[in-house]
């Protein structure tokens, strides 16, 4: 595998569709010949919430393939996104994958990367902003805690459909994308370290060098056209699988 090379990817939102989910799962049987590295952005499934002693049933095949990019000696990074930023141990200690709620900075392919969803960084919806804070109340977290996991899972699947309507409107989306275009020049300006920032969240594909060998990256969603990006030594790129 490409040791110097990193794969990025967001907005999978994998569910219950077979037919998705298996070409998410053959996507990442073929990350070892991409590179060494995997950072999935946020909202790898359309909802996440990990329960002490059960996961959902259709997530097992993603995080089976993980765990075997792991074995397999591939970094595998996790940052939570708005549908499922409710992780923990789990990532760590049965796929082997460092999990982040809210994002990190790491090195990919010798460069300094910012890594983090984007929700609540320039949202343009009321509906989003609401989610975005009701999800990360403890006392929202520790009452779903106690639901049944069929029962929390099912209500969770309701609310971010209500919630999320206007999110699904293409005008809403671009202007989200211009703010958050904002935001991350704003934070290449004030952060000279700082040299790649990799957002998703809007579901819009962008590559902007802001300024030599600096950039601001959103590799798009997998769920819509199967897109990703690829971070190595020469800079970062969009690819589609």
């Amino acid at each position: 595998m490409p040791e110097t090379t990193a794969v990025i990817v967001a907005d999978a939102h994998v569910g219950s569709a077979e037919r998705e989910r298996n070409t998410f799962v053959r996507f990442l049987s073929t990350v070892p010949a991409l590179g060494a590295q995997l950072v999935i952005n946020g909202d790898l499934f359309d909802m996440w919430f990990e329960y002490g002693t059960v996961i959902p049933r259709s997530a097992f095949p993603v995080l089976s393939a993980l765990h075997g990019l792991v074995r397999d000696g591939v970094q595998v990074t996790v940052t939570g996104g708005n549908h499922d930023r409710w992780g923990g141990p789990f990532w760590r200690q049965e796929v082997g994958a460092t999990f982040h709620p809210a994002g990190i900075r790491l090195r990919l392919a010798g460069f300094t990367a910012d890594v983090r969803h984007g929700d609540g960084l320039a949202e343009t919806h009321r509906a989003a902003r609401v989610m975005h804070r009701v999800t990360r109340w403890p006392l929202t977290i520790g009452a779903f805690r106690w639901l049944h996991p069929d029962i929390g899972l099912r209500l969770a699947a309701v609310m971010a459909g209500r919630l999320a309507q206007g999110t699904r409107d293409g005008a809403v989306l671009d202007r989200a994308a211009v703010a958050q275009a904002r935001w991350a020049r704003g934070l290449l300006e004030r952060e000279p370290d700082v040299d790649l920032v990799v957002l998703g969240h809007t579901h819009r594909a962008v590559l902007e060098e802001v300024s030599e060998r600096r950039w601001y990256l959103n590799p798009g969603a997998w769920c819509d056209e199967q897109r990703y990006a690829i971070v190595s030594p020469e800079g970062p790129a969009l690819r589609t699988f």
